[in-house]
């Protein structure tokens, strides 16, 4: 909205800095850090007021987790809320890019809604069949990459780039869009995982979008695309807005949720976060830096991957209990510990990960 004023203004003026992503995708960030702190407190009172009991604790989960019966979950709502209204309103609306990112977030979202929904109201863990839920996934997630493919240029269009070998490209042909899909929908779940403790996901969540703020903005232009010798993506540099939104967001969002958590990110929140991280990647051509800058996210998901297939092949377990942040919880962590050494991990890999961009 505010850089179509830019536009319609013509002439120099003062309203021509809204066309700089670097300035909107500050003011992106305030905008939904106020957002999320200003309406959170009314948010979580009516969730709280709806839920009644809140988000059911698992009863063989660590004994400290106990006494987090009551918290509202669902809080995925506050920060797709502040997003949104920030990305509509930083953001060119011109851009194929952000639509496709905004519908992926937002379909992610109402599936993870439904499935706190059904678990808030039945006050079970269980929510709706997973294979349906991964086949709505799956719909969303390559109904988005198939746009994303046709909006690639040219020469990019269905290829897989790898990072720091700067001419190499692998033609998947059609074989890309379940491969990115899978990519996507692998991002959400990871995430969805992650979301275990307090501030545990959202502090990573928001480490990877600055990374990847940082991505499809250097890939989105020519200039800096060529001196890093990195592929070219036209209009990704606009999914810069989008990532500076989600940080606002989330900033907001952990005012609430530091230990103890007021509220709970819920389905809502990490699957939608997760699916826009996925939807950035594969956009700005660095599916394999996403497994590098979300590794703590990969981590999590393959905790729970192994412990499954080495119970059902051998009857014994890796963990003491999956996914990997309770391993450690039940080794004599304390939550802070876990969840302050895991944003540590994240650091580092996020650093990795743009490392990536100047070794070719």
């Amino acid at each position: 909205m505010l850089y179509l004023l830019s536009e319609l203004s013509g002439t120099l003026t003062p309203l021509n800095v809204f066309r700089y992503i670097t300035f909107r995708t500050g003011g992106a960030l305030f905008t939904a850090g106020f957002f999320v702190f200003w309406f959170g407190p009314w948010i979580i009172s009516l969730l709280r007021l709806r839920q009644g009991k809140g988000q059911p604790i698992r009863e063989d989960g660590p004994a400290t987790h106990l006494t987090k019966r009551g918290t509202p979950t669902m809080g995925g709502l506050m920060i797709l809320a502040g997003a949104v209204v920030s990305i509509l309103l930083w953001t060119n609306p011109h851009n194929h890019y952000v639509w496709v990112t905004l519908a992926v977030t937002l379909g992610f979202g109402a599936i993870g809604f439904y499935d706190d929904y059904l678990k808030v109201t039945k006050q079970s863990h269980k929510g709706f069949s997973g294979r349906f839920r991964l086949l709505l996934e799956f719909a969303i997630a390559g109904a988005a990459c198939l746009m994303i493919s046709l909006y690639s240029p040219a020469g990019l269009q269905n290829q897989l780039a790898f990072p720091v070998l700067k001419d190499t490209l692998l033609n998947l042909g059609w074989f890309w869009v379940p491969f990115a899909a899978f990519v996507i929908v692998g991002a959400g779940n990871a995430v969805n995982i992650t979301d275990g403790l307090d501030g545990l996901a959202i502090v990573p969540v928001m480490i990877a979008c600055a990374t990847f703020g940082v991505i499809a903005y250097l890939v989105g232009n020519v200039i800096y695309a060529s001196y890093l010798q990195v592929n070219y993506v036209r209009d990704t540099g606009e999914l810069a807005v989008v990532c500076g939104a989600v940080i606002g967001a989330g900033l907001g969002f952990l005012w609430f949720n530091a230990p103890p958590a007021q509220i709970f990110m819920g389905d809502t929140g990490s699957l939608a976060l997760g699916g826009l991280l996925g939807s950035i990647a594969v956009a700005a051509k660095h599916e394999i830096v996403l497994a590098i800058v979300g590794g703590l996210f990969v981590l999590e998901i393959m905790s729970v991957i192994i412990q499954v297939l080495s119970f059902k092949l051998t009857g014994k377990r890796v963990f003491r209990m999956a996914p990997i942040h309770h391993h450690f919880e039940q080794k004599g962590w304390k939550e802070p510990q876990v969840v302050i050494r895991f944003w540590i991990i994240a650091v580092i890999l996020a650093l990795v990960g743009l490392a990536t961009l100047k070794l070719r």
